[in-house]
């Protein structure tokens, strides 16, 4: 009876074991937040690992970035679309690790890839439609390719879908620093047009100057409508893409030529206009259009990743376009990631190394 019993109890220890370590290969770190608030909320947390739905990937993460959209989220301020994953993160760096069903084949295990995503990137894993995965260029490391999904498909969404850009127009671009403004200089150069730029430091218009653009203003210190009008010969530039919202109209309606484009994705100097807009915009024969990218079908973003996959990912391949990374920190850093975003700091992408893996060895 004793023997039955020792041997009852090694059973019931061995399953326990096997229960565990089964749970553990389910799991995965990621970041967490328990409620909205400041940076020191985040933390490194132990979730469920995703299981890739119909016409889904898995991607084993080995680099992710942070967005904006991020900070907003942490905040409470950017509520996240219907069934989508709470975990922060819009894009991702790493290998297919499984492939869901009804997939078309295109992936399989072990790929390098590179994804837009609409949350959960700064994890372990992520699931994504296949469609809104693009491989990553052969010069490019995992960092270096977590530095492109969201930014450079925004910039290109801004410039081509919605901007329309045409060779020989000027474009005025907020922000020329961020992510989205360096990715948009070199999208400009690349089509022709004449990138102009606003940033807050020194520092930041020279790496503005360095990728092309031709006329590069410090917001807090220049008088931009007069410098943009003289480096326009008086003519006003044809498209704003604007991430800074009300502190801005003034200059942005200033600074429009006939017929001029302003693009909005961004709100960061507040979204309160007061003045004599509406007789501006019909005088110039003004279009205004704000835009997210977050909240689009799946079969909007996959057009766009195709489009972007088709004719800009070629040029990553051959150098002439780069990611521009400021720093790179740990997974477990992600609070002072986050500071540094806010500090508005960071020339360029804020990257999050997942693994210590860099991919350089394949290249």
């Amino acid at each position: 009876m004793k023997v039955n019993l020792n041997l009852a109890v090694v059973s019931l220890c061995c399953v326990i074991v096997v229960v565990m370590r089964v749970s553990s290969k389910n799991m995965m770190r990621a970041v967490q937040f328990r409620e909205p608030g400041g940076p020191e909320n985040l933390y490194i947390g132990e979730v469920e690992r995703p299981v890739p739905g119909k016409g889904e990937v898995l991607i084993k993460v080995k680099a992710t970035a942070i967005n904006r959209a991020d900070t907003l989220q942490r905040k409470g301020l950017y509520p996240v679309p219907a069934g989508v994953t709470d975990i922060l993160g819009l894009e991702a760096a790493g290998e297919i690790s499984e492939i869901g069903p009804g997939c078309n084949q295109r992936w399989k295990v072990g790929d390098r890839v590179m994804a837009l995503l609409a949350g959960g990137g700064n994890a372990e894993y992520v699931s994504s439609p296949e469609g809104q995965v693009m491989p990553i260029p052969s010069t490019l490391d995992f960092p270096q390719a977590a530095a492109i999904p969201e930014v450079w498909v925004t910039a290109f969404q801004l410039l081509h879908a919605i901007g329309k850009v045409m060779a020989g127009e000027t474009v005025l671009i907020h922000g020329g620093a961020s992510g989205v403004g360096t990715a948009a200089i070199q999208l400009c150069v690349q089509a022709g047009a004449r990138p102009l730029v606003t940033a807050g430091s020194a520092v930041k218009l020279e790496t503005t100057r360095n990728l092309g653009a031709v006329g590069n203003f410090n917001y807090k210190e220049d008088d931009v409508v007069a410098e943009v009008m003289r480096a326009t010969n008086g003519k006003g530039v044809n498209i704003v893409l604007d991430c800074v919202g009300g502190s801005m109209y003034e200059t942005n309606i200033n600074v429009l030529g006939m017929d001029g484009r302003w693009v909005v994705y961004g709100l960061m100097g507040g979204g309160n206009v007061n003045g004599d807009l509406l007789r501006k915009v019909l005088a110039k024969r003004l279009s205004i259009t704000g835009t997210t990218l977050r909240s689009r079908s799946l079969q909007y973003k996959e057009q766009l990743v195709q489009d972007f996959s088709r004719l800009a990912l070629p040029l990553f391949e051959n150098r002439t376009f780069r990611p521009v990374i400021h720093t790179l920190f740990p997974l477990a850093e992600i609070g002072r990631a986050h500071e540094l975003m806010e500090d508005n700091l960071n020339t360029g992408k804020i990257i999050l190394q997942v693994e210590e893996s860099t991919g350089k060895e394949e290249l």
